[in-house]
């Protein structure tokens, strides 16, 4: 839909193009949502600090400085509730705040909404033994240190290239042994651990 046609627009024609451009951030408000289950773990992912994400509204990669829950793309950057056939959300009735508050021809409402609070995992999770375990993770697997140590190679040498190996290690041993010692679905692990070190 050009800008024109936009300028013009008063309601929501099912054109499908901000499900197919990207899937929202979870607000806090969602929460209900995931604990009822109607958005499933394996549905979302979590994006962790110093992660470089791009600025839906103001353009251009950055650096995350939240963490932030978003629900899963498909492989063309799609949000996966997005029924292409039927130009519909599948989960409609139950969608986060923030596609409620989408309007392609005025962005007041998705502003207001975009500036609340948004859920992270300790609003979704509850096990304490796994909230030590996210933290464990998030001190030895940070974003932020990963890069300084790739930074780090080219005056550090071997030393940095051991730290980074040590991460990736860590952070691909854990993921593998949720399944079985904590009856952590494969696919939850995204949520709970944040997307792998190998892929970031």
């Amino acid at each position: 839909m050009t800008s024109a046609e936009q300028q013009h627009q008063t309601h929501c024609v099912r054109c499908g193009e901000c499900c197919r451009a990207s899937s929202p951030t979870l607000q806090r408000e969602d929460v209900p949502k995931v604990t009822a289950g109607v958005i499933p773990w394996r549905d979302l992912y979590t994006l962790r600090p110093g992660e470089p994400v791009r600025d839906n509204v103001r353009g251009g990669l950055k650096p995350l400085d939240q963490e932030l829950i978003k629900l899963r793309e498909t492989d063309q950057g799609a949000c996966i509730y997005y029924d292409e056939e039927n130009r519909a959300c599948r989960i409609y009735e139950h969608r986060p705040v923030q596609c409620a508050a989408q309007k392609c021809w005025d962005d007041t409402d998705f502003m207001k909404v975009h500036a609340r609070p948004k859920a992270t995992r300790r609003d979704l999770i509850q096990d304490r033994n796994l909230l030590r375990l996210i933290q464990a993770h998030d001190e030895k697997c940070s974003i932020i240190e990963l890069e300084n140590q790739v930074k780090a190679i080219q005056y550090q040498g071997e030393s940095a290239v051991t730290h980074v190996l040590e991460m990736l290690k860590f952070d691909h041993d854990l993921r593998r042994m949720m399944p079985e010692k904590l009856e952590i679905a494969p696919e939850e692990t995204n949520l709970v651990l944040g997307r792998p070190l190998t892929q970031i």
